[in-house]
Order: structure tokens, then sequence, then C-alpha cells
């Protein structure tokens, strides 16, 4: 018998990278499609937060805020904005956000809220902040009373 090297043939790195390539193009779709559903995601709450902190904030305090720093921390308010309209204790608040995400899953993970190139009518509404200078990339309404 003849002696033969160590290490693998060349024929064998050929497979084994073979393998990891179908491997890598198997996984690439569905890692995308978490990062789209977790940016979706990360939009939608930031939606929903901020309507409740602004709800919780006229609660506790029986006015509303003069700023988004007083809903939370590290609101970017190049991003986010909040309008409201009160009429004898209820209060419209629209919730708006220039921030990007895949407008299905947006509206999958919270039904209620709007995507697109509809723009809220703002007319009438108090704005919380003032920075915010882009575009409605998407936006949640809500009603609600304080007693």
């Amino acid at each position: 018998m003849k002696n033969r090297k160590r290490g693998f043939s060349l024929v064998e790195l050929l497979i084994v990278l073979a393998v990891i390539a179908a491997l890598i193009a198997t996984i690439t779709p569905v890692a995308m499609n978490a990062i789209k559903k977790s940016k979706a995601t990360q939009v939608a709450q930031n939606l929903k937060t901020l309507a409740s902190s602004f709800e919780n904030y006229l609660y506790v305090n029986s006015e509303a805020p003069k700023g988004l720093s007083n809903l939370g921390r590290d609101i970017d308010s190049k991003k986010y904005e909040v309008y409201f309209k009160e009429a004898t204790g209820t209060y419209n608040v629209i919730v708006v956000t220039s921030e990007k995400a895949d407008a299905k899953m947006l509206t999958s993970v919270v039904a209620d809220i709007s995507v697109g190139s509809v723009t809220p009518s703002t007319s009438g509404y108090t704005r919380v902040g003032g920075d915010y200078s882009d575009t409605v990339f998407a936006y949640y309404s809500y009603t609600f009373n304080v007693y």
C-alpha cells in the first residue's frame, strides 16, 4: 500500500465548502425575515409605548407634557412626535413616526397602526415636542377619557 499524506484532499474540502454554502443559503432568508420582524416590532412598540406614556403622564400630572423627554428617556424627537386634542375630558391622540419598517409586518404586530402615504390631519391638534420634521411613515391614533 502507498503511504498517504496526512490532511484533506481537494475533493473533501470542496464538499465541505459546498455544504457550508448550502446552509448559509438556507439560513439567510430566515435571518433577514427575523430582522425585518424585529424592526417592525420595535417601531410598533415605540408607537404604543409613547401613546401609553402620554396617557399615564396626563393621569398623574393632570396636564399634557411639554416635550417628549417628559414621556420617557432616549426618545428620538426627530423620528417620533405626539399630537393631541382635548374636548371636555376626551383626548384624541396621534403618535407619528418617520422610522421605516416593513409595512405588512408592522400592521401584523399592531393591527390599528396606519402605514403608508396617508398622513393624519393634525390641524387643531397641539404638538408635543418640536424637532420632528420628517414625513410620516406610520401613525397610531386613539381616544381616551380623563375624569
